[in-house]
């Protein structure tokens, strides 16, 4: 397969452009300085703007594949949060559209049109929901700024599939992975024997292990009647106070010193809403579909991204 992946240089688009080119696909990761980075081989750069499919949008014309992932970072890079101030909210927001009308270009233009495009989403998009109730993806977007920004994000290459593209959306959870996300923000309390539940510790944590992110969207790359939505989490959420309870246990210490939630608004301001938020999804359409998770408890994928 060629794939062409935008983002390709974060967290999970890295992984997943490693993964493909060992197994001897062509990959093309869309950069803005693509000389910036060292690639592992088989994988190549491509410069793009982040906003057209200038010096790129002919790679599309027979491509198998176009995997969206591309958009400003929510948390911000490092291991502590930026503030959501108006005009990072609204480079969050654009840079998702800008990309996704980058890809619909690329298609658009291309006379052998790729047979797939993988549109990335975040588990967000059904909102901050403080109940038991079990989210599958039949459930209705929610409100608020990251739910709104997800609804833009997947909105952003609809187009697509009116032009006869099948496209898939991957609404992703909490990805364990020591590299970068939120799990090394999430675990530094306890390495200073001072972890807890975060908030009231009883909102509900869809998280996926690295590994079973990669390995999904391969499934839905190679699956041809995979199509729409589909949750891109593990089949067993926790509560925040669950969860903690994990790391601790994984690393050794203790979890019983929560954090208010008023402290970390303090703190954070609004992008507190990305520990203090919460719903209870499963991937119910990925495992219909057939897929196997690697790591289908918290137990077993937190000490193996902790020890990686």
């Amino acid at each position: 397969m060629r794939v062409i992946i935008t983002g390709g240089t974060g967290l999970i688009g890295s992984a997943l452009a490693q993964n493909l080119a060992a197994a001897g696909h062509e990959v093309i990761i869309l950069s803005r300085n693509p000389a910036k980075h060292s690639l592992p081989s088989g994988i190549r750069g491509e410069k793009w703007d982040g906003k057209t499919a200038v010096h790129w949008g002919h790679l599309a014309d027979g491509a198998d594949a176009i995997v969206n992932l591309a958009g400003e970072p929510i948390a911000g890079p490092g291991l502590f949060p930026w503030r959501w101030t108006q005009e990072r909210k609204q480079r969050i927001r654009q840079s998702r559209i800008d990309a996704g009308t980058a890809v619909t270009e690329a298609v658009r233009a291309a006379t052998n049109k790729p047979k797939v495009v993988i549109q990335s989403s975040g588990i967000d998009y059904y909102g901050n929901i403080q109940s038991d109730k079990i989210i599958t993806e039949d459930s209705p977007n929610g409100s608020g700024f990251l739910a709104d920004v997800c609804v833009d994000w997947e909105n952003a290459t609809a187009e697509v599939e009116t032009m006869g593209v099948r496209r898939v959306i991957i609404r992703t959870g909490l990805v364990l992975s020591m590299e970068s996300g939120m799990l090394p923000i999430t675990v530094l309390p306890f390495h200073f024997f001072a972890g807890g539940p975060l908030g009231s510790g009883h909102q509900w944590w869809p998280w996926i292990h690295l590994d079973d992110q990669v390995r999904a969207m391969r499934f839905l790359l190679e699956n041809e009647t995979a199509v729409g939505p589909y949750n891109v989490c593990a089949p067993n959420p926790l509560t925040n106070k669950a969860f903690a309870k994990e790391i601790g246990k994984a690393m050794n210490r203790p979890a019983f010193f929560p954090t208010p939630a008023f402290a970390l608004k303090l703190a954070l301001g609004e992008i507190a809403a990305l520990v203090l938020d919460g719903r209870r999804a499963i991937p119910q359409k990925l495992e219909e579909a057939g897929f196997t998770f690697k790591f289908p408890q918290a137990h077993e994928a937190l000490l193996d991204a902790l020890n990686q």
